[in-house]
């Protein structure tokens, strides 16, 4: 096998910690390994594990020797498989592109080429050696594995390369709308709601976007700030809240469970509430009504009811009384002296 070391001059950090996975390639055949850092330098070169003896290891950070900053080590699998599947060497975290490729002995062509995961074909066979995910989930984690037949010259028959595991890790876990000081306040009080959650370490460079819903609406969209100031609040801003946060180029984003908001409407104090200054004293006589103060006294419709029917009674004792006045008169001139004389003889 040849392996050439391919190195653009670097100063301090001469091979950054990019390199940090397993890598395989199949035998006899050739491989450039590249180590790259922010400045440049005649210093440079590739060691291997041979060429390590005066290396000053610190645990899993990286080591210096002499005055230079070192990668870590990035273990090289030489295979004598008809078949490999190689797999990115670097983390893999939701939301990043797959790429898969199935290696041949010495590149030879292959024909009938599959993919698997878990044992199930992920496509029928093709002459393509490459397979991509562009997006990967967290669900896509598995043993992958590929399969295919060699053209002339090679072996007759299907070869099938060893599975690899591929794990995708969470790039940040779902987050969690908190109120602070409290999910229930008085009205005209003020609430924070903070949507809670981390990226990954490895991850820590990239930024989130964060918004915010309230019963189907919302109220803040893509913003760097995970935080929404409630102030003066009112009895419209009780409610179900969530959040949701999402990376920049919306690959992936998560969703908060909701969160139950209650404005309590503040208590006027009653009439019963309300102490006394005097003790009452007995009730004033009720003034004597009139006709028109018994119709405008009260807004009540009962009350002006039950004054009509009053008043239409008082009206028909007048008439009645009337009548008895008119009789009276007629009975009196019978009750004169002259008369009466008149009526005996």
């Amino acid at each position: 096998m040849k392996l050439s070391c391919v190195l653009g001059a670097w100063a301090l950090y001469v091979c950054p910690a990019v390199l940090l996975a397993t890598q395989m390639f199949p035998a006899a055949s050739s491989e450039t390994l590249k180590c790259e850092g922010p400045v440049s330098t005649d210093l440079s070169s590739c060691h291997t594990d041979e060429e390590e003896e005066d290396v000053i290891h610190s645990g899993d950070t990286d080591f210096q020797i002499k005055g230079y900053k070192f990668s870590k080590p990035f273990h090289l699998i030489v295979s004598y498989d008809w078949l490999i599947l190689q797999s990115p060497a670097t983390a893999i975290f939701e939301g990043d592109p797959l790429v898969l490729h199935c290696r041949a002995w010495q590149d030879w062509p292959l024909t009938q080429v599959i993919f698997y995961r878990e044992g199930s074909a992920l496509g029928p066979p093709g002459p393509k050696r490459e397979f991509s995910i562009d997006v990967v989930q967290m669900s896509d984690s598995g043993l992958y594995h590929c399969s295919g037949i060699f053209r002339s010259p090679g072996p007759g028959g299907r070869e099938t390369a060893s599975p690899v595991a591929i794990t995708v890790q969470e790039l940040f876990p779902a987050p969690i709308l908190k109120a602070s000081p409290s999910n229930e306040l008085h009205e005209g009080g003020s609430v924070t709601l903070s949507c809670q959650t981390k990226l990954s370490l490895q991850r820590s460079s990239s930024r989130l976007l964060f918004s915010f819903y309230k019963d189907g609406q919302t109220l803040s969209i893509e913003d760097i700030s995970s935080e929404l100031q409630i102030n003066k609040a009112s009895e419209e801003h009780s409610g179900s809240y969530w959040c949701q946060a999402a990376t920049e180029d919306r690959q992936v984003w998560k969703q908060s469970s909701q969160l139950e908001i209650r404005v309590q409407a503040l208590q006027k104090p009653t009439a019963s509430e309300t102490p006394p200054t005097e003790p009452p004293g007995p009730p004033p006589p009720p003034p004597t009504p009139s006709a028109e103060h018994l119709r405008f006294s009260s807004s009540d419709p009962h009350f002006h009811h039950q004054m009509r029917l009053l008043l239409k009674q008082m009206q028909d004792v007048k008439v009645l009384l009337g009548h008895l006045v008119m009789e009276l008169r007629d009975l009196t001139v019978y009750l004169k002296p002259g008369v009466t004389k008149a009526a005996d003889k």
